[in-house]
């Protein structure tokens, strides 16, 4: 006997739909100049990432539709923000900053999906986990810094952290590329 199919009207998905409708916010948000909702907007969308795969997990609610909706949501989360912080003068978020974001994404998700849709697998790594962590770091301090401009440190900060997650985004990149070559390398010539 076959396992009851799970569901998708479940708690995981309805959390990820309701980051996405957070997501949206925040990118209407920020072109209008209201950083402080967009701030916590994004806060609450970042902090509760981790909420629906636990809650798939611990309960057995993981689905296909899960599995490809949240990693979208991420990416609408961090794409969407760059994207909108390109036209607010004084973030320093530069066109070719986002570009490079977006880019990285498409990448390593077009080569997820080639090397997964063959069997095989390419997860997630610790580098790709913290790449998010220092994006998400240059937003919330980005954003900081537009809310209290006379307060320098924030600006600082917020460079720094701009700064470093746009070469971890290229490192990680290359990392995966050169991890998807040897896959792809490897296995059988129908990949």
């Amino acid at each position: 006997m076959s396992p009851k199919p799970v569901s998708i009207y479940n708690v995981p998905n309805a959390l990820t739909t309701a980051r996405f409708a957070l997501a949206i916010a925040v990118m209407a948000l920020i072109p209008m100049g209201n950083h402080i909702a967009a701030l916590i907007i994004f806060s609450i969308a970042v902090s509760t990432d981790w909420m629906d795969g636990y809650w798939a997990r611990k309960y057995g609610q993981v689905t296909k539709l899960g599995r490809i909706f949240d990693p979208f949501v991420d990416k609408i989360i961090i794409c969407g923000t760059f994207i909108a912080l390109v036209e607010v003068a004084g973030s320093g978020v530069a066109s070719w900053m986002a570009t490079i974001v977006v880019a990285r994404e498409l990448l390593v998700t077009s080569l997820r999906a080639i090397i997964e849709g063959s069997g095989g697998d390419f997860s997630a790594n610790q580098l790709g986990k913290w790449k998010m962590v220092l994006q998400c770091a240059a937003v919330i301090s980005i954003l900081l810094s537009l809310i209290n401009p006379s307060v320098a440190w924030l600006g600082w900060a917020g460079q720094i952290f701009l700064w470093s997650s746009i070469a971890l985004t290229l490192y990680s990149g290359y990392v995966y590329v050169i991890a998807a070559s040897k896959v792809m390398r490897d296995a059988p010539a129908d990949l």
